[in-house]
């Protein structure tokens, strides 16, 4: 068999690689969605991503038992009772229901297709996308990309388990245009300086700021445009450049799940703007810190990087997934928008260079 290359990256898939990744996330996918304590397990989905940055079997053998035994992966809880249509709804959030919640959905995608199941439940699930911080669109993203039935259904159940919006505000006109005016508009207001959140838990500081009545005030104003996520995955990419952020990343990366996402979204702008608002909720735990300037974006850009294949190598090499997860989105989303800060972005994950 022949490997596999993507001329336009230079990365040579391995040629057994992509069948060996499909048994093991098989497997790997009937554990839980989150490993102790509610913290996201991105196995399955990274596993794909090294996959697709170069991995060979043996290397997705190791990193994913070396991951499984780290992080002490479970299985989900057992069954407590089937779920319905009339009743599937209570229980969003409620992670003890993780395997009814799964059955449940991977139900309706056996009847209906992973496509129609996710047009279907996504304007209900779409508010609560901060779910297991916002790692159920993760893992829903690396299914439809994978075009994953089994897998579909289980991400669609770990979102509603995880399930986490932010509290019902009175309807208001959306009046902003920029995301980026969203995130400077927050600088200088008192009740964002200090949150004090007791958990290290990502989703437990977004789950605190939606208690502030002065971050309630930002939610539903940004336009949901057709553009809205172009707009968005471009105010990622400056906020994640000027701050290499844990936090910001998520928002890079994120941008490229709901690329992947969004064909099979009746109304994808309403979930680009569920998405930017538990972005925003994260500016204040990196300090709101000002945004770069264009000038500084330039020459950013204009920096010489290693070749895409370089940098995907030291993703594959290394065992911390988020490695794995911001230089694979960087690099699609590099090959997606053809913008150069991508690949400066990624190569500085990895410490390729300054």
């Amino acid at each position: 068999m022949m490997a596999t290359m993507d001329n336009e990256a230079g990365i040579v898939w391995h040629p057994r690689a992509s069948t060996h990744v499909r048994r093991l996330i098989a497997e790997i996918g009937q554990r839980s969605g989150e490993f102790p304590d509610a913290l996201a397990n991105h196995l399955p989905m990274v596993l794909e991503a090294i996959t697709r940055l170069g991995a060979s079997p043996e290397r997705l053998s190791e990193y994913a038992a070396h991951y499984i035994a780290a992080h002490a992966v479970p299985f989900p809880p057992p069954a407590i009772a089937p779920l319905s249509e009339a009743n599937w709804r209570g229980y969003l959030g409620h992670r003890e229901r993780e395997t009814d919640l799964r059955d449940f959905f991977t139900q309706r995608v056996s009847e209906l297709g992973g496509s129609e199941t996710i047009a279907r439940y996504m304007p209900e699930l779409a508010a609560g996308v901060a779910a297991s911080a916002t790692h159920g669109l993760m893992r829903l993203a690396y299914a439809v990309l994978r075009r994953d039935e089994a897998e579909i259904g289980i991400a669609l159940g770990y979102w509603a388990a995880t399930y986490l919006a932010f509290p019902a505000v009175l309807k208001r006109v959306p009046d902003v245009t920029e995301p980026a005016e969203l995130v400077v508009g927050m600088v200088g207001e008192p009740s964002f300086a200090n949150v004090t959140v007791t958990s290290t838990l990502l989703w437990k500081w977004i789950e605190a700021m939606g208690e502030i009545p002065a971050f309630q005030q930002r939610l539903g104003r940004l336009v949901p445009a057709a553009d809205v996520l172009t707009k968005v995955r471009s105010a990622s990419l400056v906020l994640y450049a000027g701050t290499m952020s844990f936090e910001a990343l998520h928002a890079v990366t994120g941008s490229h799940w709901l690329r992947l996402v969004s064909p099979h979204v009746v109304d994808a702008p309403a979930l680009v703007v569920h998405f930017w608002e538990v972005v925003l909720s994260l500016y204040p735990k990196i300090g709101m810190p000002p945004l770069p300037d264009a000038q500084w974006l330039a020459q950013q850009r204009q920096l010489p990087v290693p070749p895409d294949s370089a940098i995907a190598a030291a993703a594959v090499a290394s065992n911390d997934e988020h490695d794995h997860s911001l230089v694979f989105s960087a690099l699609e989303e590099f090959r997606f928008t053809g913008d150069p800060l991508y690949r400066v972005l990624a190569a500085r994950r990895m410490g390729l260079i300054d």
